[in-house]
């Protein structure tokens, strides 16, 4: 019996690798990223030890694996951070190809 997921990618027509590749460039650090994560590690290293102000939170810097993906496809339990991960990718997909994006339950 096929998984929500695997269902969802069948019928879309979206190759499991394209979800790689796109949550590869989602998820990959900039150098705007590397700056907040700089300048929140010189904000814990001074003395006030404050989140400095106007600091928007980086990208993870880690995207969908093959085993997550595995995972996903074969309907093992996957962690909500991966989970989120997989959701964003496959939303940019379906943005590319001109589709509404969708919401987690209907892919897990």
């Amino acid at each position: 019996m096929a998984t929500k997921f695997e269902t969802f990618l069948s019928e879309n027509k979206i190759d499991p690798r394209r979800v790689l590749s796109a949550s590869r460039e989602i998820e990959r650090l900039r150098p705007e990223d590397r700056r907040v994560r700089l300048a929140l590690s010189q904000a814990r290293k001074s003395e006030s030890s404050k989140r400095p102000e106007g600091i928007s939170k980086p990208r993870s810097g880690r995207p969908v694996n093959r085993k997550t993906l595995g995972d996903a496809i074969g309907g093992a339990k996957l962690s909500s951070s991966a989970r989120t991960r997989v959701l964003r990718a496959v939303n940019r997909i379906l943005e590319q190809k001109k589709q509404d994006p969708v919401a987690s339950d209907i892919l897990f």
